[in-house]
Formats: structure tokens, C-alpha cells, sequence
């Protein structure tokens, strides 16, 4: 057999047609391209890896098993040490040996979410391998642009396509308030809905395309949950009510997990994350505040802390209106956030690489005791 005939042969067993099809719109879209795999994983593949491999798909991480997705289903895997070493995520590719369904390596990712989790001492990652990111927020009291900020941050620096998705469309009598408040956001995709009606979501089809991963990111009790129901038409997470004193939810979504669609698109639904430290973002926070970045440009000092600096040109666009004084806080408190998570996280690898210089101290020490005449 020749190389390219094993070639074309392995390559339509994982899931992509043969170079025989040209035209990409007749053919038929395979299991495995549901889940989300691209030519990007693919590539990773040796040509022993397509014969003796099947790739599977994390689509939900538990306390001791991952429940995977592939060509033939769902597979649960038990997170061995071995697994766990490489720290799997929901959205992860994973490739088992194709006689045993032992674990043998995990793909490169093409995007992936991480925070500084909750006691910020380390980095948490929340998902990979996303496409688009929905980032749901309701039109009542819980509305937060600086939330939406933060959020923004995080799609960008990863690549994706943000899309902002404002719920609770059949509780706001004015939705033009909270679109008006959407104005520094730019070209920003924006959609009105009210979740619970299948008519009012059906229009976040078109950003939910065959192959494609969507991240559902925000508060609790923005509807997350409700607008994978609706899209889907299945009852496929747990919801709940919001509080009426303050319109915020509680967690109803207990962990992470991709949901395939009837269509071919990936839904992949999160709890609300009550701390969401931002680590690892600095191009995505540029780009979010790309605005003020410009203007920083045009003030008088380039160390201008645009405080009450003499030439300062943001100062002067909060001045006249064209730019909220709100934004520019929140920036300089996503800049210190970074600034501060990253100290911490050097310290963190400056204090493991000195413990484990005193382990292999102590060992030597040891040794030369067990053993006075080695050198």
C-alpha cells in the first residue's frame, strides 16, 4: 500500500472526506466534525497515530472520570494519574489506543479559558478548543459593562468571536438603555432575546454553525442554562429563579459541559464564576480598550497616569462626554488585577523552584550519608 493511499484512507476514518470531494458544500459532515474536529488537530496526527489512535472529545470533566465523545459514542475514562498529569479540560482532545481505549496523549489546543481560581495562588482552566463565546447578560439590575469587560478580555486574548447576548428581553420594557450603553463595544455582535421563547433565539442559529464550539459565559441568573434549553429543545440543564430584590441567580449549573446540538453545533454551558480573575489577557485587555489605548497615545507625558495630568487626552474625552469615567476605571483595575496575578504566580513558581532545590538538597544529603564514600 502506498503512503498516500494509507494516508487518504486514514485520514476519512478520523473524519474528514477523501481529496476526492471537491466541492465542500455537498458533503456530508461527519461525527467527529460534529464534536469539533478540524484540520488543526488533524495535523498532530503521525501516520501510526490515524492507524492505531480515535481521537475523543472531553465533554465533561468529574471528580474521577472523564466522559468523553467520538465516532463511536460516548466513552467514560477514569482520570488516572497519568490523565490528570496532562490536566484535561472540557473541550480537550484526547487520543486512546484504538485496542485498549488506554490514554495515550492530548492534543495541542487551538483557544483555551483559564482564571486565577478563587484564593489566587494558581491557574485554573475552565475550557479549550472554543470557537465563539456567547457572553449572556440580562437587561435588569445584574446589567455590569465592566463585567462584560472582563469577559471581553478573556474572548479576545483566546482568539474567539465574541457575541453579546442580552437576555430577559420579555421583563425590560426599553431595551434601547442597555443597546445606547453598548456604544464604547464598537462592532460588537449583539442580539435581543428572551430565552424562554423559541421564536426570540432561534436568531443565535446563525452564529451557532455545524462544527463550531460556543462558550456560554456569565452571572448566574442570566439565563445561560434557559438558552441552551431553548436552542437545543431539550431539557438539557437544570435551571432556576432569580432573586427579586437584586436580579441575581443562584448556581443552578453544577460544572462545565459541552452539549452537542441537533445541527452540528457545540454548546458548552459554565456556572456563573462569582470570582473571575483575569491572568494571561494582556492583548485581549488592549484590545477590549483599544479606545483608551489610542487615546493614551495623545497625552502630553507618556507616563500619563490620566489622573490630573496636564495634557491628558482621556481626561479631556471623559470631559466632554465622549468616553465614561467608569471605563477608565475599570481598565486601570483589570491592569493592576493582571499585574498582580502575575506577581503572585512568579512568586508561586520562584517558591516551588527553591522547594524543590531543598528536596534535592535534604535526598543528596541523605545519600552521602548512606553512602560516605561516593563523591
Amino acid at each position: 500500500m502506498s503512503k498516500s493511499h494509507f494516508f487518504r484512507r486514514s485520514v476519512s476514518r478520523h473524519g474528514i472526506q477523501s481529496a476526492g470531494l471537491s466541492n465542500e458544500r455537498t458533503r456530508e459532515v461527519s461525527p467527529l466534525e460534529k464534536l469539533g474536529w478540524k484540520p488543526f488537530f488533524l495535523q498532530q496526527l503521525s501516520f501510526e497515530e490515524l492507524e492505531q489512535t480515535l481521537p475523543l472529545r472531553v465533554m465533561a470533566v468529574h471528580r474521577n472520570r472523564l466522559e468523553l465523545a467520538g465516532e463511536q459514542g460516548i466513552v467514560s475514562l477514569p482520570l488516572t494519574a497519568n490523565v490528570a498529569l496532562n490536566m484535561p479540560t472540557v473541550g480537550d482532545w484526547l487520543l486512546l489506543q484504538r485496542e485498549t481505549a488506554h490514554f495515550e496523549r492530548m492534543l495541542n489546543r487551538s483557544s483555551q479559558f483559564e482564571r486565577m481560581a478563587p484564593g489566587g495562588q494558581q491557574v485554573q482552566m475552565i475550557a479549550a478548543n472554543v470557537d465563539s463565546v456567547f457572553i449572556v447578560s440580562s437587561m435588569n439590575e445584574d446589567f455590569n459593562l465592566s463585567r462584560i469587560e472582563r469577559y471581553l478580555a478573556l474572548a479576545k486574548e483566546s482568539g474567539c468571536r465574541p457575541h453579546l447576548i442580552l437576555s430577559k428581553a420579555d421583563l425590560c420594557e426599553d431595551h434601547s438603555l442597555f443597546l445606547q450603553a453598548l456604544r464604547p463595544f464598537g462592532e460588537l455582535p449583539v442580539a435581543v432575546v428572551n430565552s424562554l421563547d423559541k421564536d426570540s433565539v432561534v436568531q443565535l442559529r446563525l452564529w451557532c454553525l455545524p462544527g463550531e464550539t460556543i462558550a456560554l459565559l456569565g452571572s448566574s441568573g442570566v439565563g445561560k442554562s434557559t438558552l441552551l434549553n431553548t436552542l437545543s429543545g431539550e431539557p438539557l440543564a437544570e435551571t432556576g429563579e432569580i432573586r427579586e430584590a437584586d436580579s441575581k441567580g443562584r448556581h443552578t449549573t453544577r460544572k462545565r459541559s459541552l452539549h452537542p446540538l441537533s445541527w452540528g453545533a457545540l454548546l458548552l454551558d459554565s456556572p456563573g464564576m462569582r470570582e473571575f480573575g483575569l491572568v494571561h489577557v494582556e492583548g485581549g485587555l488592549a484590545q477590549t480598550f483599544a479606545d483608551l489605548d489610542e487615546l493614551a497615545r495623545e497625552c502630553r507625558f507618556s507616563d500619563c497616569q490620566h489622573q490630573s495630568e496636564p495634557g491628558c487626552a482621556v481626561q479631556k474625552a471623559i470631559a466632554n462626554g465622549s468616553m465614561e469615567e467608569r471605563r477608565l476605571q475599570n481598565w486601570q483595575k483589570l491592569q493592576r488585577e493582571l499585574c498582580r496575578n502575575s506577581h503572585t504566580l512568579a512568586q508561586k513558581r520562584a517558591g516551588d523552584r527553591a522547594l524543590s532545590q531543598l528536596y534535592r538538597s535534604v535526598q543528596n544529603q541523605a545519600r552521602l550519608r548512606k553512602y560516605p564514600g561516593e563523591n
